[in-house]
């Protein structure tokens, strides 16, 4: 508990950087919709946030390594605040767009600090209980940011004022605390080809987890008022799915403990495929506890496709290699999610607001076939690393992974 305790100001910090993270996105495509941004420049803005994103990831260690992690971390805050500040002083899809990437280099660059930190100042001993706290706190945080939509004003000062005023909160937790900045991680290196050709059917999981999961939280909104949903029926919309991703991690992760998990990521997929084919063709528009259902339904089977092809592509990877497969794992996540959201706004605008989940559900399809195709090109394996919910955070968080007692034991019995 003392240890649990000690990382409280990083706990803190990181619900507020989830805060003003996951609630920025829903709230730039209603107040994008409300200023009279095309479907097509909304997307952008999702794409835009990616961008940002994967090039925090990569330079964040270096610049830990130069500065320090708490000096990293103001910075990020700093950057992130200001760009959401800049959204109703300059108004525009590209002059927005950029301030997407700064604001996803900031998320980046927040959560790569957390996570080294909490990394370095752990051990094997307290280091599974640390991660599931850490769990615990991003996805209640991500549960709070999508209720938070429903009291934000598009396109207002005072909406962004409150997404930056989260920025600069996530500060005051560590600037106060009196734990002492641990030692420069060493940044791992990106090899997402070597990680593809480990485990394709995984790699292909990873991408398809990308471009469902950006699609549906960046241009959800759009797709909910294309649908008549009010602004709050559209945060409990997004809520949803994201309480049945929670609601999926323990019964999945059971099932992949104790079978080949490319059985599990079949299953998965194929429901995913149905969940998202039920959206597009049984909801109609004024009939908002389907959209819930169907979001549910939606997070239920596709959101922990993730964290089984990760725990897959771990199954196989030599350990001197889990820290920079992880690394790998954000970079495809994040090609499949820069390109999500253009293609779903652009189908939205091309053929109506229930394209979006049809292309979802060809994705999925997809992976059902690549994963069928790969199942019989390679034996099964028992799984050798106990399934774990990843959040899809930093390149770091291989280092939480790989020291968990669950993952040091599963290798040592490889």
């Amino acid at each position: 508990m003392g240890t649990l305790l000690s990382f409280t100001a990083l706990f803190v910090s990181i619900y507020l950087v989830q805060l003003g993270s996951g609630s920025l996105g829903p709230l730039d495509a209603l107040s994008g919709a409300e200023i009279g941004f095309s479907t097509e420049e909304i997307g952008l803005l999702g794409s835009a946030h990616f961008v940002g994103y994967i090039i925090g990831c990569y330079v964040t260690p270096r610049l830990v390594g130069d500065i320090g992690h708490s000096r990293t971390f103001a910075a990020a805050a700093a950057i992130g605040a200001i760009g959401a500040l800049l959204h109703p002083v300059i108004e525009g899809p590209i002059v927005w767009a950029l301030l997407r990437v700064l604001t996803g280099l900031a998320i980046a660059a927040a959560y790569t600090v957390v996570e080294s930190w909490l990394h370095a100042k752990t051990d094997n001993r307290n280091r599974g209980r640390v991660y599931g706290v850490f769990r615990v706190v991003d996805l209640i945080g991500a549960l709070s940011a999508q209720g938070i939509i429903a009291i934000l004003e598009p396109a207002s000062y005072a909406a962004y004022n409150l997404v930056a005023m989260f920025c600069c909160l996530c500060l005051l937790p560590l600037a106060l605390s009196q734990r002492v900045a641990p030692e420069t991680p060493k940044a791992p290196r990106l090899q997402p080809l070597r990680a593809a050709l480990l485990s394709p059917a995984a790699a292909l999981g990873i991408i398809v987890a990308g471009i469902t999961g950006a699609g549906f939280r960046m241009v959800g909104p759009v797709y909910g008022v294309e649908n008549g949903l009010s602004q709050t029926q559209i945060a409990i919309f997004l809520a949803s799915a994201v309480v049945g991703g929670v609601a999926a991690q323990y019964p999945v992760g059971w099932v992949a403990d104790k079978t080949d998990r490319r059985l599990v990521l079949l299953g998965l997929s194929v429901l995913a495929a149905v969940s998202c084919l039920g959206i597009g063709v049984l909801t109609e528009p004024g009939q908002a506890r389907s959209f819930y259902l169907g979001a549910f339904v939606f997070g239920l089977t596709a959101y922990p496709i993730y964290s089984v092809s990760a725990a897959y592509a771990n199954d196989l990877a030599a350990p001197d290699f889990m820290v920079e497969l992880n690394a790998a794992l954000i970079f495809l996540y994040s090609i499949g999610a820069i390109a999500s959201p253009v293609i779903s706004a652009w189908l939205i605008a091309l053929a109506g607001p229930e394209a979006m989940f049809f292309f979802m559900a060809a994705v999925h399809a997809a992976l059902v076939v690549f994963t069928l195709f790969r199942m019989t090109r390679r034996r099964g394996t028992d799984p050798r690393t106990p399934y774990r919910y990843i959040p899809r955070t930093s390149m770091l968080l291989g280092r939480m992974f790989k020291g968990t007692n669950g993952g040091t034991k599963g290798r040592q019995a490889r």
